[in-house]
């Protein structure tokens, strides 16, 4: 797709965001079944089922810019995946290894929030509160989940990694 203007870049972001979580699906439970910690495994599902939604919402936007979301590979998310699959694989100490896995998901988050927040800001230049609307919903999904992991991995995990 030829980028012109602003709703071009909207519609790519779109499509990024789009292939990211479809990503995600696929990445989450891997995760959750590294994961030692039962909070943390439990944490993962949880963002599973977030993300499953977040792709409907997306798919929502799409229709109400008519846009076809399948267009675009993500190719940051494939980095921050293949990253999380590296510690995975690692033959680390488990608590470590969960400590790892938090790091692994807040890189993601991290990419998630800027992408979100270009979104909605995006949207409302737009003039497409509905889209800013909804996609404000996962953005301040995204916000909780990073606060969720740094609150796990301070209060527990990183605690049990450094013993």
């Amino acid at each position: 797709m030829a980028v012109k203007n602003l709703k071009d870049m909207f519609v790519d972001l779109l499509q990024d965001a789009y292939s990211a979580e479809t990503q995600l699906v696929e990445a989450l439970p891997k995760m959750a079944g590294a994961a030692q910690s039962s909070e943390l495994k439990a944490g993962f599902q949880q963002h599973l089922a977030e993300t499953k939604n977040q792709v409907k919402r997306l798919e929502q936007v799409g229709k109400l810019v008519s846009a076809d979301l399948d267009e675009n590979t993500c190719e940051a998310m494939e980095g921050l995946v293949e990253e999380g699959e590296e510690i995975i694989d690692m033959d680390a100490d488990p608590d470590a290894k969960d400590a790892g896995l938090i790091a692994s998901a807040q890189k993601v988050e991290h990419y998630e929030i800027a992408t979100y927040g270009t979104l909605c800001s995006w949207a409302k230049q737009l003039g497409m509160q509905d889209a800013a609307n909804i996609l404000g919903q996962t953005l301040n999904e995204e916000k909780a989940t990073d606060e969720k992991l740094t609150r796990l991995a301070e209060s527990m995990v990183n605690r049990k990694a450094t013993k």
